[in-house]
């Protein structure tokens, strides 16, 4: 029987959905059933033999729908291998924040889950889809805008994924 996984994700302004959707793309290249899908309207991990969880970073926290998430299905997310991904801009503009604390933010809110794979990976800074404190903000501490996703890094983290999920 094929794996279901399940790529749940939030998102803000929509890099972090296009991220799970191309991470979903490529589990399905491997053969397995893949549902994609915004972490908030989930209702049952029911079936999935495997879980991936994917949230941005903003203002230096991983978003508190992974520990909504996380709560809400505690004991079925214990059931199954989980991985997990970060995206933000520290990778490339590592002022905002050290990659491995932002790992750990996703790894201490989905504990006592421990993740069999967690990776950090740029996001996408669209400068028109900012609000004016959040351009303000970005263009005082002189980050970086634009689209920094390495598709490339991104498909080979997944293509680890099922053996490191043992599915």
């Amino acid at each position: 029987m094929a794996a279901r996984i399940l790529v749940a994700y939030t998102t803000r302004k929509g890099s972090t959905a296009e991220v799970a959707l191309a991470i979903g793309k490529d589990l399905e290249k491997t053969g397995a059933v893949v549902t994609v899908a915004d972490m908030t309207t989930i209702s049952s991990l029911e079936g999935y033999t495997g879980v991936v969880i994917g949230t941005p970073v903003y203002t230096g926290k991983v978003s508190g729908d992974v520990t909504a998430f996380a709560t809400r299905f505690k004991d079925q997310l214990q059931q199954v291998p989980v991985a997990g991904f970060v995206t933000g801009i520290a990778p490339v503009y590592p002022k905002t924040g050290d990659v491995s604390v932002f790992t750990g933010q996703l790894a201490g809110a989905l504990a006592p889950v421990q993740l069999v794979a967690v990776a950090m990976f740029a996001g996408k800074l669209d400068a028109a889809r900012l609000s004016l404190i959040e351009r303000g903000m970005t263009s005082l501490l002189k980050v970086p805008t634009g689209d920094f996703r390495d598709w490339a890094a991104i498909a080979a983290w997944t293509r680890e994924l099922p053996a490191k999920m043992g599915i």
